[in-house]
């Protein structure tokens, strides 16, 4: 088989992204003989679910197609997600023990370890699998605050604060990040995103289209930003985010990549580009600082009362993708681009995984990392180890100076913590 210039190239580039991605997860023996690790904290995106729609609803309108034959009810975790989500607590485990913070088959004291969900099925059950494969022989309990099916506001990415002004302000934040473009440019942006995605759905023949919905840049999209809800993104476009969405878990899903696309063929680079509108939906909706800082103020202020304490050595915080789009955004990440995955920005089952290190010297450390099993990973059900860990991926702070091994000074992630958090009761 002949590669042409470009496509040996690409896979050159690619090549590239995959060794240091290995070698991120195990730290270098000269390393380990200076730094210590003391503590790990955990935000993770639930693992795979099922659409968070069912029968009769909009999903079923886009496309004339049958979608795959969920193993679990609309929203919840699916039994590949489960599984996967195990094997990810067992890799947690053997790279901890190796790290020495953890001993074999420990049972942690109490408040040495916190496993805290969001009260919905999905997350709350990624984190039961998680614990399960963690800590096998520990009957880990999963804290969780309100009834199954609730909204705990720690995992709500809600705004808390509105007005006209805020509302003012939030959007002339957006609209310099977009440099000046405003959202009527955003379906141009998305075009080719969503004649893709309309083709995989032969959504031509849709009912949706039926109905009277030329497509999915039929009208311009509105960002809308009320009180005690989460940012949102008005019109059509919406409707491709949702089949995005569908679309991606199918392919993790169904071993059969031309059953996922509906009977078409499609490249990685094809699935990389439909994850793309949903990675650029979330970005619109969380990007502005203003928008980031209200979001992200209660995960913000869990997170930071975890990383204070002294005795804790674990904490899982599991919650949603939003949860980690808005708390990289209020902390100021460098913008990032995933290998390997083809959601670039927070893959099912991805986590922000902050690690402490003791350094000899008696200073605290610390380093910020996305760990996240790779789309061959995720449909390939591999199981993870040391010798075939998930990818791990750097993310950097801007304004933050690292040490000449990676790290942070601990007391300087707590001050960008503090000031984040600080920064909503200055809110216009």
């Amino acid at each position: 088989m002949k590669l042409n210039r470009y496509k040996l190239a690409a896979l050159l580039l690619s090549l590239l992204f995959i060794m240091p991605l290995a070698a991120q997860a195990q730290r270098p023996d000269e390393f380990k003989h200076k730094y210590k690790l003391s503590s790990v904290l955990v935000l993770s995106r639930h693992n795979i679910r099922s659409p968070m729609s069912g029968s009769g609803s909009a999903l079923d309108k886009v496309t004339p197609h049958k979608w795959f034959a969920w193993t679990s009810k609309p929203a919840e975790l699916s039994l590949r997600g489960g599984a996967l989500e195990t094997s990810m607590g067992q890799y947690f485990r053997k790279w901890l023990e190796q790290e020495g913070l953890i001993p074999d088959n420990w049972l942690p004291q109490e408040g040495e370890t916190r496993f805290y969900a969001n009260s919905r099925q999905r997350t709350i059950a990624t984190a039961q699998y998680f614990a399960d494969g963690f800590l096998p022989v520990a009957n880990v309990s999963i804290e969780h605050k309100c009834e199954i099916g609730g909204t705990d506001p720690v995992f709500k990415p809600k705004l808390t604060h509105v007005n006209d002004t805020f509302r003012e302000q939030a959007l002339r934040q957006l609209w310099q990040l977009r440099r000046d473009k405003g959202l009527g440019s955003l379906n141009e942006e998305l075009k080719d995103e969503c004649r893709l995605i309309e083709d995989v759905l032969d959504y031509q023949l849709s009912p949706m289209r039926r109905e009277g919905l030329e497509d999915f840049t039929a009208s311009e999209p509105e960002i809308v930003l009320n009180q005690d809800k989460q940012p949102d993104l008005k019109g059509p476009l919406s409707y491709a985010n949702q089949a995005c969405d569908a679309l991606i878990l199918q392919y993790y899903e169904e071993p059969d990549s031309v059953k996922a696309a509906f009977g078409k063929e499609l490249t990685f680079e094809d699935w990389a580009k439909i994850g793309s509108l949903k990675d650029s939906y979330y970005d619109i909706l969380f990007s502005a600082p203003l928008i980031a800082v209200n979001t992200a103020h209660p995960m913000l202020q869990e997170m930071n009362k975890e990383l204070s304490l002294k005795d804790r050595r674990f904490t899982f915080l599991c919650g949603h993708d939003t949860n980690l789009c808005s708390v990289l955004a209020a902390l100021g990440a460098e913008d990032y681009s995933l290998p390997q995955a083809i959601e670039k920005k927070t893959p099912i089952g991805a986590k922000l995984v902050i690690e402490k290190w003791a350094g000899k010297d008696g200073t605290e450390y610390a380093s910020l990392s996305l760990v996240y099993q790779t789309v061959e990973q995720l449909r390939n059900m591999e199981i993870l180890s040391l010798d075939n860990p998930p990818a791990v991926y750097p993310i950097k702070l801007k304004g933050l100076k690292e040490n000449a091994d990676g790290l942070y000074l601990l007391s300087d992630l707590q001050e960008r913590f503090k000031e984040t958090i600080e920064a909503y009761d200055k809110l216009p």
